[in-house]
């Protein structure tokens, strides 16, 4: 099939696209490169089968393709928070253009959405049926409703227009590739405890998260878009842990004489965090099958690498 892939050379993105060349497909990447990287394609970049566009998706495109992988969007906090008005306008024109695309070639279409949508649940662990807890008016509701806006697009488009979509709603997810500079817990502690700095905890560490390698993430991304269910559809790991737990985690294998830093807990950040993932079992036969652990040691490795290659090497990486 030839296959679109937004936000193709972002850490998510190009996981995806490995898996999608690797299977002979024909691969459209298209990124802004605001958290992308060339770097992350780089392998690809004169196979006949790839093709790289730089492009914001807040303007339109044409194109021709089967499928649409709808990645693209700053995910982590430090880069959605950076300017959040282009944020949500990813969020919302974005998706609208994509989807407008879609419905004009006939495509099927998968939003990446997140368990952000649940906002700070009062519900846990969080299945697909609940509605969320999300401020509306708070730093994070530019990433948070938008994502929101962005199911309800893909959900209008597919009753009013019977566009097929697939809505993912996807968890922490963490591996190679990851920005050292996202602000995200797992790159957080692993890059400060490389570079021998103390691991900053927010709050006193008790609030959990559930942490899914990106390989597991990836599988179940392409059996929600090739199966026959619509979704929403919880992708993550249901193993929970606090966010002390991990820190411990990362000390014992990178750097035991680390210290931990408290600092207060970020505006609205989420206290308990942990998919229900009995649709994707039960639906698309996926669950995760890589431990913290040993998806633990293939992200210290990762970052390990980078930050240890020459200084080209290392901005390249950016």
């Amino acid at each position: 099939m030839r296959i679109l892939v937004t936000g193709g050379a972002g850490f998510i993105g190009s996981h995806l696209i490995d898996r999608l060349m690797v299977d002979g497909h024909e691969v459209i990447c298209l990124d802004n490169f605001y958290t992308g990287s060339k770097r992350n394609i780089l392998k690809w970049l004169d196979h006949p089968y790839f093709e790289c566009i730089r492009h914001d998706i807040t303007e339109p495109i044409r194109l021709e393709v089967d499928q649409i992988y709808h990645l693209a969007c700053p995910a982590s906090p430090i880069h959605y928070q950076f300017n959040p008005v282009k944020t949500i306008k990813t969020n919302v024109l974005g998706t609208l253009n994509m989807l407008g695309l879609a419905k004009r070639i006939k495509a099927r279409f998968l939003l990446a959405s997140t368990s952000e949508v649940y906002g700070d649940p009062e519900v846990h662990p969080q299945s697909e049926d609940y509605r969320g807890n999300v401020n509306p008016i708070g730093i994070r509701s530019c990433y948070d409703e938008g994502k929101r806006v962005a199911e309800t697009l893909a959900f209008d488009y597919h009753r009013q227009g019977g566009l097929e979509i697939r809505v993912a709603r996807i968890f922490n997810t963490y591996g190679s590739r990851m920005l050292e500079n996202d602000g995200r817990v797992v790159s957080n502690f692993v890059v400060q405890a490389l570079r021998n700095n103390a691991l900053t905890v927010y709050g006193d560490g008790s609030q959990t998260r559930s942490f899914c390698y990106v390989y597991d993430l990836v599988e179940g991304l392409m059996r929600l878009m090739n199966g026959e269910h619509t979704g929403p559809i919880n992708l993550g790991n249901p193993d929970e842990y606090t966010i002390l737990e991990l820190a411990e985690a990362v000390q014992k294998m990178v750097n035991p004489d680390a210290k931990l830093s408290f600092k207060p807990l970020p505006e609205d950040d989420p206290r308990r965090r942990r998919p229900d993932i009995t649709r994707a079992k039960n639906l698309l036969d996926w669950q995760p099958t890589i431990p913290l652990e040993e998806g633990l040691k293939m992200t210290i490795e990762d970052f390990r690498d980078r930050l240890n290659s020459t200084p080209e090497n290392h901005m390249a990486s950016l």
